[in-house]
Parts: structure tokens; sequence; C-alpha cells
């Protein structure tokens, strides 16, 4: 076989796992809001396993040949988060005091709050998703260190907003794709210095 030195060109990812993440963050954030009460738990935890944590590996993975290695380590990392999330509420929720649960909250706050250091160069819409994020890992784990549920339910609402900017990136990047234009803006990334 010849080679004629084209290189394959790979579909962008992104919008695949952000969506997934936004979709089980929504879900899961209700709940934290006080929209609805544990009772709709199942459901999370299904999409968690199937859309959140699946696809978002699947996306993490795709990124990998692109050299992508903010886009795979974030969609690796989110992805086992929801899986870890799922087998945690299925078996272990009442085998770990709620103090140990604010330090995994905590901790997936520290690793956002550098990945959003990260974002600088980038799109601002992605710079957002992830303050966003961190701000929410941030009240949920305070919520569980002091038993405040104001906290808990100030989490749930950055959560929801975590979960629309990154609807919205997702959305932006298909749709501007698609158009081969700029449809939905995403702020320009900031130049290099």
């Amino acid at each position: 076989m010849s080679n004629t030195g084209t290189q394959p060109t790979f579909a962008n990812p992104a919008p695949l796992g952000l969506a997934g993440f936004a979709l089980t963050t929504w879900l899961l954030s209700m709940i934290n809001a006080g929209w609805f009460t544990g009772d709709a738990m199942n459901m999370v935890l299904a999409v968690a396993l199937a859309y959140g944590g699946t696809v978002q590996m699947i996306a993490g993975v795709m990124e990998l040949p692109r050299g992508n290695t903010f886009g795979s380590t974030a969609f690796l990392s989110y992805g086992a988060f929801w899986w870890s999330f799922a087998l945690f509420v299925l078996f272990l929720h009442d085998k770990v005091p709620g103090a140990f649960v604010g330090w995994y909250l905590f901790m997936w706050g520290v690793f956002t709050l550098y990945m959003w250091v990260a974002t600088f160069p980038a799109a601002r819409a992605l710079q957002l998703v992830f303050l966003a994020l961190w701000i929410t890992f941030f009240l949920l784990a305070a919520g569980e260190w002091t038993g405040m549920s104001a906290l808990h339910v100030a989490g749930g609402y950055g959560g929801l907003i975590t979960a629309v900017l990154a609807f919205y990136l997702s959305a932006a990047e298909v749709i501007n794709e698609a158009h081969k234009r700029t449809v939905l803006p995403i702020g320009a990334p900031t130049a290099a210095g």
C-alpha cells in the first residue's frame, strides 16, 4: 500500500462530550436545587452511566488522536466522575460519612479549578463552563461539610447554570460547523502573549 501523505480527518468529539455532561448535570442539579426529590435519582443514575459517563469517555478517547490533551483529560475525567457518582449512589451512599463526600466534591472542584485555568486561552464559552463548574463543586462540598441546605441548593443552581452553558457550547459547535459560519458566538479565544 502506498502512503499518500494524507492525514485522516477526525470529527470534533467536543459537542458530544459537552452534551453528555450537560444533560446529566442538568438532571442532577434539578434535584440538588430542590426542584425534585431524591425519588428522581434513578433517572439521573441511568443517564450518568449511559450518557454522562460512557459518552464522555468515548469523546475523551476520540480526543487522543486529535492531540487534544485538555479535551481528553476533561472528558475522560468527567466521564469517570459520572460513573463513580452512579456507583456511589447505587452501592455505597449509606457507608460513607458526609464529610468524606464533601472531600470528594472538593477535590473535583480543585481539578475543575485548574482545568478552568487551562481554558484561559480558549473560547469564552468554555471558560464560563469551567468557572461555573468549579464554583458548583465547592458549594456542594461546603454543603456536605456544614449541613447547610442553602449551600446545597446554591450548588444545584450553579449546576443548572453550568449545564446551560455546556449545552450552549455543544449547540454552538454543532450548528456553527454545520453552517460553516458563526451562528452562535462562543467568544474569541484570548490571543497568546
